[in-house]
């Protein structure tokens, strides 16, 4: 697979070793009302993009299908999920998730269990508005640890039903963590772009039974 990416100048600059950095006193919480909350580190994932093209070619990727209304649609990225107990495709990306179990540890109350990774190909690319709320997520609080790489994409949140949104630009190895009841009460999107934007991957960590 060929992709057309532009690493960050200044990642090239910083020639960092791949893997992730300490989380304790770097994070920046936001409370968003009803209960939820999102942590935000920009850069926590050094070499993020000399990691990139590696999970470009690492990652058996699949297209999905989805019924709407009364025809079946492509759904607009690339996907696969590593599940309980499977090896992740990258030894950086297992540092990750067990750098964020022993982080959240008191408030969480368990580990990071699963992978689910995400290529946005293009602008054209994206996720709708939604909460993880298939399994637990639909009536426990929990958490959900996103990293990306590749190009920078806006993830927007907003309440559910309606209201203010939020917007993050996202990439190059920054994470965000959205935690307490965001994905009950809120919603998350990865919208389309007419912009040139290049590809980006998002691995997403989140505890067992909630997707």
């Amino acid at each position: 697979m060929t992709v057309a990416f532009q690493p960050s100048l200044l990642d090239e600059l910083a020639g960092e070793t791949v893997g992730v950095g300490p989380l304790a006193g770097r994070l920046r919480r936001t409370t968003l009302g009803r209960g939820a909350w999102i942590d935000v580190l920009p850069g926590w994932f050094g070499g993020a993009d000399e990691l990139f093209p590696q999970l470009v070619h690492a990652i058996p990727w699949r297209a999905e299908s989805r019924e709407m209304y009364d025809r079946v649609v492509d759904v607009p990225r690339l996907v696969h999920t590593y599940g309980i107990g499977e090896r992740l495709p990258h030894p950086a990306l297992a540092q990750a998730r067990d750098a964020l179990t022993a982080h959240y540890a008191a408030e969480l109350g368990e580990p990071f269990a699963t992978a689910g990774c995400c290529f946005y190909r293009d602008g054209s690319d994206s996720v709708a508005w939604h909460g993880d709320t298939i399994g637990r997520g639909r009536s426990h609080d929990t958490m959900v640890a996103i990293v990306s790489f590749g190009s920078p994409r806006k993830l927007l949140l907003r309440p559910r039903g309606g209201g203010t949104e939020a917007c993050h630009q996202l990439g190059h190895g920054d994470l965000v963590v959205m935690g307490g009841s965001c994905q009950r009460t809120w919603e998350h999107a990865v919208p389309k772009t007419s912009r040139p934007v290049g590809p980006r991957i998002s691995v997403q960590f989140r505890p067992r039974n909630v997707f």
